[in-house]
């Protein structure tokens, strides 16, 4: 058996799922682990349920059994004798693809595996994106807002702007994400975009709006994708950890298929701005900043129709 680490926001997630579907066309027995990822991470929890995925879940059990995690006075004892006999993989230092995770047949997987490798072949990796679309029109249609934003979208050049900032600006965060969007990289980007299509319209997507309402309060043909969901979206029972994490969820994955309706991409350095742009049908331009993390050679996470800037 394999079992996977679910942890991550939805766009680590999806990454996650996507490997999950790609071990099961290889005849592997796959499980997902949704608790571990979570038990330290305040902020986050499953939820590619909210996408319609479903998966097979691993039990306690197995966890402990595959990572020989047991506390048991002897399991204890007998793992300071003689060493722990664990099956825990923990992804490469770089980020990379590792060909090799894909011929395990019995392992505890650690880590985010963000790459296109890991999804399978072309016709794998179609069937997976029409898997992950099947939502769609339902996400869309959850109110008038929403679908008025997607039928904007779908009528012209339209191009999703992702500016990832909170979360990246921390401390202990920051040495690895931060300084790599700047201005300049956006400035470039959107006047790669208006030199090839001078009719652009620029959706912007960022987990701080205010700020990039301030910052870009004169750009010409800028729309700020702020998404407002009915209050019934957070009923009790919903299986979050509260009503405000439902809807934010629900928000995150509303804002995934508008992005994914665009017909051109600028990415942040997230992986919820990558599925947007892989997610596309459109076969427009999809710019990106050249180097992924400070700390890392991430080369496999680009795709080949990605520019790089």
């Amino acid at each position: 058996m394999i079992i996977i680490k679910l942890q991550g926001g939805l766009g680590n997630q999806l990454f996650l799922y996507g490997l999950y579907k790609n071990l099961k066309h290889l005849g592997r027995e796959v499980k997902i682990d949704t608790v571990s990822g979570f038990e330290e991470d305040e902020l986050r929890v499953p939820c590619l349920e909210s996408m319609g995925l479903k998966y097979a879940v691993a039990t306690r059990d197995e966890v402990v059994a595959i990572r020989d995690s047991y506390m048991d006075i002897l399991s204890r004892i007998r793992r300071k004798i003689f060493g722990r006999r664990t099956f825990d993989y923990f992804e490469p230092a770089d980020g990379n693809f590792d060909p090799g995770v894909l011929n395990l047949t019995k392992a505890y997987l650690d880590g985010y595996f963000q790459s296109e490798k890991y999804l399978g072949d072309e016709s794998e990796a179609q069937e997976l994106r029409n898997e992950l679309l099947k939502y769609q029109d339902t996400s869309l249609s959850k109110s008038d807002q929403i679908q008025d934003l997607y039928d904007q979208i779908k009528d012209g050049n339209s191009v999703s702007l992702h500016i990832r900032r909170g979360d990246y600006l921390t401390p202990g965060i920051m040495e690895t994400y931060g300084g790599i969007c700047t201005d300049d990289y956006y400035e470039r980007a959107v006047n790669t975009v208006r030199s090839k299509y001078p009719d652009a319209r620029f959706y912007i997507f960022s987990n701080d709006l205010d700020w990039c309402r301030e910052k870009y309060r004169s750009e010409k043909n800028f729309i700020f994708v702020d998404i407002f969901l009915p209050d019934d979206m957070g009923k009790d029972g919903s299986g979050y950890k509260d009503k405000n994490q439902n809807m934010s969820i629900s928000r995150d994955v509303s804002e995934l298929y508008l992005m994914a309706s665009c017909k051109h991409h600028i990415l942040a350095n997230s992986s919820f701005s990558w599925w947007g742009a892989w997610l596309s049908d459109n076969e427009g331009m999809t710019i990106v900043p050249s180097k992924w993390l400070n700390n890392k050679n991430m080369t496999d996470i680009y795709t080949e129709n990605m520019c790089k800037i």
